[in-house]
């Protein structure tokens, strides 16, 4: 089986979300099943120049964008033994950042366009080609409406997998003529609501949609989660299936991690945490009391983050608890806000960081007890499953990836701790029930190494996925 991984960014070369750690971790795990998994992905200015230098140059073609053509230089690379193909535009791509342009529904258009394009230039057909997310939804489109009759492509097979349904690729219904060019008979499939949108004409056209978790496909149908596209996916409700996402546990591994202090494993926890918390105390400011846990927060500061609800009550949390926080973020400026002032009024509980800091938040993940993710809606997650892998016990909502991957221990047998409702003082319940259960000695030990026991390699995953596209296969 051969499979075409289509992401507009990937690990190693680019990454500013779940999307590329996924596109860098999921095509390796493929391969070693004895899948051959391919990605390709735009050539950003601001892939790094060591990785660039890799790279080699394999030709140029032409791609139509509607009535013009334009330049695509196609580069292969190859890293951890899966081959890479990189879309060169200068004029699309040499830009400082990935995403936030005027020209967006443009530049991935061309990208979308340009992965069919190459596709006979490589000498490569695959049995599959697997889109992600809104910026190459339209591949599915494409290849369903001008490429799926023509010889060389018969008999592919699409895929395609929604990370954030909140993102969807939505513009003017100009863009059908001057930008995206599809037949006036063909218009209809990337209609939706008087708008163009991008994914809603992957879910037409593709032959599987999935999600990155079981609970968030679900979650989907109901129009509190589907940002309007409830109508659509329900109409496709029998293509829909969700798997849900793994991480890399050789890169996320405490036992070999060079951004911690002090390396450990199951064997070594105790030991190896208390090294690691003593030495985030240290760096962000806080008391070096060894007995007081410290709750991590490592997260975009945006509302669906479940934001609003730590701010209901932080304040009561840090007056009435001996406990420490740590949080590490950007967003909105409300929120940076938010933790700045509340900093200020608790210097000894509260430690804040503006910004993304990969090292430090690795340094959360060892030195933190607990780590909180009460988000209003989550696809996957990854980061409850890092926390579990570091010993660091997750208190989450029950929603999407969190719903399952993380089950509550009141039963003697969960990974960490739950709540339901999104409520303030729900979510403030369990962080009680979690930092009653931290002083609770003999049985918090056993739920630390019930954690890092947890498996959420990829290989899990990985083996869902072939099991899904052998079932496209035979449809």
């Amino acid at each position: 089986m051969k499979v075409l991984y289509v992401a507009s960014e990937a690990l190693p070369f680019m990454a500013s979300g779940g999307l590329g750690d996924v596109a860098g971790s999921l095509p390796q795990a493929l391969r070693k099943r004895l899948i051959g998994c391919r990605v390709v992905m735009p050539l950003y200015d601001t892939i790094k120049q060591e990785l660039k230098d890799k790279m080699t140059f394999v030709t140029n073609i032409s791609v139509p964008v509607a009535w013009r053509r334009q330049y695509c230089g196609i580069f292969q690379a190859k890293h951890e033994g899966v081959i890479y193909y990189l879309i060169d535009n200068q004029y699309y791509f040499k830009r400082d950042t990935i995403y936030g342009h005027y020209d967006d529904a443009e530049r991935f258009t061309f990208f979308a366009r340009a992965v069919l394009e190459i596709l006979p230039v490589v000498d490569f057909k695959p049995d599959i080609i697997h889109c992600n997310d809104w910026q190459s939804a339209l591949t599915p489109v494409f290849y369903s409406t001008l490429y799926s009759k023509d010889p060389w492509y018969q008999g592919i097979k699409t895929v395609f997998t929604i990370h954030n349904i909140q993102y969807q690729g939505t513009y003017g219904m100009e863009l059908v003529g001057d930008v995206i060019g599809l037949n006036p008979a063909d218009t209809s499939i990337v209609e939706y609501d008087g708008d163009v949108n991008f994914m809603k004409g992957a879910i037409e056209c593709a032959n599987k949609v999935t999600t990155v978790s079981p609970s968030y496909a679900g979650e989907i149908l109901d129009p509190w989660y589907s940002h309007g596209l409830d109508t659509i996916l329900r109409e496709r409700q029998w293509k829909l299936q969700g798997i849900l996402n793994g991480i890399d546990v050789d890169n996320y591994n405490p036992e070999t991690d060079k951004a911690i202090v002090k390396n450990y494993g199951v064997a070594d926890v105790k030991a190896g945490k208390a090294e690691n918390k003593k030495a985030l105390q240290k760096e962000m400011g806080l008391p070096q009391k060894a007995d007081t846990p410290i709750i991590g927060l490592v997260t975009r500061l945006v509302s669906h983050k479940g934001l609003d609800l730590i701010k209901g009550i932080l304040d009561e949390l840090l007056y009435t608890t001996d406990v420490q926080v740590a949080v590490l973020g950007s967003g909105d400026w409300q929120y940076e806000n938010f933790f700045r002032e509340m900093q200020a009024k608790y210097p000894d509980k509260l430690a804040v960081t503006i910004g993304f800091i990969p090292a430090l938040a690795r340094k959360i993940y060892a030195g933190a007890d607990l780590f909180l993710m009460p988000s209003k809606s989550e696809p996957c997650g990854l980061s409850q499953m890092v926390a579990l892998r570091y010993g660091t016990v997750p208190i989450v909502r029950e929603t999407g990836g969190l719903r399952d991957s993380i089950t509550d221990s009141g039963d003697g047998q969960g990974n960490g701790f739950t709540f339901k409702t999104y409520n303030a003082h729900d979510m403030l319940g369990a962080i009680r029930r979690a930092t009653d259960a931290y002083w609770d000695k003999d049985n918090w030990d056993v739920l630390v190494d019930r954690a890092m026991n947890c498996d959420f390699s990829w290989g899990k995953s990985a083996n869902e996925y072939i099991k899904m596209y052998k079932e496209v296969l035979k449809g």
